[in-house]
């Protein structure tokens, strides 16, 4: 998933279930599915009871029965919405083959498999295939990929039953890992990655952290609630925190490279490497920083 400078045509709108903004221009010699299904996975055990917190607080008027995951993903929000909701069926819908087979392979783990079904399709297409008449549809960090969020909305806006909700997901850009004054020899060198990505996103993500509120209005929804969730998830209480960030910040380095110094590049590669002593995969000081915030929307 290392971002590569592609004509703004290829895009692959993987909905990395619900959490990692940015990822959708992947350089597929580089990294296959698996990368991104890893990266994926990592931040769904990360992040598990924020996504708990998220459908605990969906405006409800009554148990869904039916939910449509658009932009699926390898399944985070998928299982999340089956955990909160045991009697519903879901329709996980994605553009990876890939990403929907490991999303199956973890269904018939959990022995869940009669309450999923998985359909590949291409959320950009002016035509989407039958996705049932679902009373929750739930898109986390899928919208800001599409490349006409409006003839999305749209699009979810026909397919709900009346009065059924749609719940947007996005986060505020990638998570931060690093304390401030680190790395000690480049203090700030992260915040300076992430500045060096922002034309990259510009001109490949534009939706990414807009304010959905006013776009959910337009295309006829009532929003009937937005919340913003602070997320700042302490290292020591997961090992999985030091692979999340190495993951994120190789993705990040793919992109950042050409405008980096020198010498944070040097610093970069350093946390990079596993043999390092200065590696990611060895620091006690991470955490996971970031913002996501959810809009509640309703079809008349």
């Amino acid at each position: 998933m290392t971002q590569t400078h592609q004509p703004p045509h290829h895009h692959h709108h993987h909905g990395e279930g619900g959490h990692h903004p940015d990822h959708s221009h992947s350089g597929h010699q580089e990294h296959s599915d698996g990368g991104q299904a890893e990266i994926l996975d990592l931040d769904a055990e990360v992040l598990a009871e924020h996504i708990a917190s998220i459908t605990a607080w969906l405006p409800l008027k009554s148990e869904p029965r039916q939910i449509v995951d658009l932009g699926c993903g390898t399944g985070a929000g998928t299982f999340a919405l089956l955990e909160r909701f045991p009697d519903a069926h879901v329709t996980a819908v994605d553009a990876s083959a890939g990403h929907l087979q490991f999303l199956r392979e973890k269904a018939c783990a959990r022995g869940v498999e009669e309450c999923v079904r998985t359909v590949q399709a291409d959320l950009d297409s002016n035509r989407w295939p039958d996705l049932g008449r679902p009373d929750l549809v739930w898109a986390s960090a899928s919208m800001h990929h599409m490349a006409d969020p409006d003839r999305t909305l749209r699009s979810v806006h026909e397919l709900l039953a009346p009065g059924g909700l749609f719940a947007v997901v996005e986060l505020a850009g990638f998570p931060r890992f690093l304390p401030a004054g680190a790395p000690e020899n480049r203090p700030g060198l992260e915040e300076r990655a992430h500045a060096a990505t922002d034309s990259f996103h510009a001109e490949h993500v534009p939706h990414r952290g807009a304010d959905w509120g006013p776009i959910l209005t337009a295309a006829g929804f009532t929003v009937e609630d937005e919340r913003t969730i602070t997320v700042n998830i302490e290292g020591e209480r997961s090992e999985a925190i030091g692979r999340y960030a190495y993951g994120s910040l190789q993705r990040i380095r793919g992109v950042a490279a050409p405008a980096l110094s020198p010498e944070d590049l040097t610093a970069l590669d350093d946390l990079l490497d596993t043999d390092s002593p200065n590696s990611l995969l060895r620091r006690e000081d991470l955490a996971v920083r970031t913002e996501r915030t959810v809009w509640a929307a309703r079809r008349a």
